[in-house]
């Protein structure tokens, strides 16, 4: 299994190809709004690993995702404390001073 961890590039490129096939490196590129370098870099790293396989044509480059085992992980945040406190509602006092009308 291959865990990928989330809100990165990776993550977002590998739920695009779960959800497109077949799909194009432009069109990644044109969906995620990312530079052709960090897509051209994610795909070659995925290639190497055997998650994916890219077939070159002389205008296009053609994803295909191999595997289908991936497990996407979130990242460790420490979540922000807060502080819970009931609200008391406060009884009135009886008030034994002078009154005014």
């Amino acid at each position: 299994m291959i865990e990928i961890v989330c809100d990165t590039y990776e993550e977002r490129i590998l739920r695009l190809l779960q959800r497109i096939y077949p799909i194009t490196d432009a069109y990644i590129k044109d969906e995620l709004n990312l530079s052709d370098e960090k897509v051209t870099r994610v795909l070659k790293k995925f290639q190497v690993q055997g998650i994916v396989k890219l077939d070159p044509l002389p205008d296009k480059t053609f994803v295909s995702l191999l595997r289908h085992d991936i497990h996407f992980v979130g990242k460790k945040r420490q979540r922000k404390f807060i502080k819970h406190t009931k609200n008391k509602i406060k009884e009135k006092e009886e008030y034994s001073g002078i009154m005014y009308s």
